[in-house]
C-alpha cells in the first residue's frame, strides 16, 4: 500500500479495521486494557491526499465529512503535529480527507486515517516506515494506530502495540453498520473491570487455539475463529441493543458461515460462501450502511 503521486498530491488509503476476535485479558493498574485480537483489513477505505506546502491544514470531503467533527480534533492533524515534534524540520502540507467510513463504528476509521497521514509524511520526508519515531508517534496518537500503519492481518496484543503478522486468506464478508455510534469508552465502562482485574486465567491460556498457518483455507480460519469469543460483545449490546438485532439478522441470512460483532462500536459482519467482491458503499440516506466485500491479509 505505497503512496502514489497524482497531480502533485501524495495519496494513501485508510482501510477499515476489523477485529475478528477480541479478548480482554484484563485492566492494567494505569487504567488501560490489555487485549488479544486477530485483526484484518477490509477493502473499503477513506482516501487521504497530501499536497506539500508550508502550512499544515486539513480539508474533509465525502459523504461522511460532517461526522468528522471539528477539524482541529482530527487524528490526521494530531498525528502530523506529534511527528513534527519528534522529527525536527519535518515537511508538512495540506491534507484532504475523503471520508466514506462511518465514525464510531468499531472499524478504526480515524486511526486508519491517522496512520495514512504518517505514511504520507514518511514518504514526503524520506523516513523509513521502520523509523522508531513513527512507531512512537503512532501509539501516542491512539491505541489502534500502530496496527493501521501496515494495515495487514495480524495478531495484536497489549494495548495495541505488539503486532505479529498472520497469513489470513481473503475472507468474503458482509459488513453492516446501523448508523448508531457507540464510544469505545462507553463499552469498556460497561465491561466494568477495575484496575488490576483480570478476565483471562491460566485455563484460558492453555485452551486457546493456535492460528492457522500459511496456506490455510477460509474454512480453516472460520473453524478456528468460532472458538474464540468477543469479550466486548456483551457490554456493547448493553450500550446499544440494536447490535443484537443486526447480529440476529445476520445469523438468519442465507450462506452465513459465521457472524461476529467487531465491537467496541456497532459494526457487524458475516462471512459468506460467496465469491469475493469489492465493497459497495450504501446510499447516504439508508438507515444502515451495508457493503459486500472482502478482508485481506495485505
Amino acid at each position: 500500500m505505497l503512496a502514489s503521486t497524482v497531480t502533485g498530491a501524495l495519496q494513501e488509503q485508510g482501510r477499515a479495521k476489523v477485529n475478528l476476535t477480541l479478548r480482554v485479558v484484563g485492566r492494567r493498574v494505569d487504567g488501560y486494557h490489555d487485549l488479544e485480537s486477530v485483526v484484518a483489513f477490509a477493502d473499503c477505505a477513506d482516501q487521504l491526499n497530501l499536497v506539500p506546502g508550508p502550512e499544515l491544514t486539513l480539508t474533509t470531503t465525502g459523504p461522511l465529512a460532517e461526522a468528522c467533527g471539528e477539524t482541529t480534533d482530527n487524528l490526521v492533524l494530531k498525528a502530523a503535529r506529534l511527528l513534527a515534534e519528534a522529527v525536527p524540520g519535518l515537511k508538512l502540507g495540506a491534507f484532504t480527507l475523503e471520508k466514506v467510513l462511518p465514525v464510531a463504528a468499531g472499524i478504526g476509521g480515524g486511526s486508519a486515517d491517522a496512520a495514512a497521514s504518517l505514511r504520507l509524511l514518511a514518504q514526503l520526508n524520506g523516513l523509513s516506515l521502520e523509523d522508531p519515531r513513527l512507531s512512537a508517534v503512532a501509539l501516542k496518537t491512539g491505541a489502534d494506530v500502530p496496527v493501521c500503519m501496515p494495515s495487514r492481518a495480524c495478531s495484536m496484543t497489549g494495548v495495541g502495540e505488539n503486532l505479529m503478522p498472520l497469513a489470513v486468506p481473503v475472507l468474503p464478508c458482509v459488513m453492516i453498520n446501523p448508523r448508531v455510534p457507540v464510544a469505545t469508552k462507553d463499552v469498556f465502562q460497561a465491561l466494568g473491570l477495575k484496575p488490576g482485574n483480570l478476565l483471562v486465567g491460566v485455563t484460558d491460556v492453555l485452551t486457546a487455539p493456535s492460528w492457522p498457518g500459511a496456506g490455510a483455507s477460509v474454512g480453516d480460519w472460520i473453524k478456528t475463529l468460532r472458538q474464540v469469543k468477543n469479550d466486548l460483545e456483551p457490554p456493547a449490546l448493553k450500550v446499544q441493543p440494536v447490535i443484537g438485532t443486526v447480529l440476529d439478522a445476520l445469523v438468519r441470512a442465507p450462506a452465513c458461515c459465521w457472524r461476529a460483532c467487531p465491537v467496541p462500536a456497532p459494526h457487524a459482519l458475516r462471512f459468506t460462501a460467496a465469491t469475493p467482491m469489492r465493497s459497495r458503499p450504501a446510499h447516504r440516506s439508508s438507515p444502515s450502511t451495508r457493503s459486500g466485500g472482502c478482508m485481506r491479509g495485505r
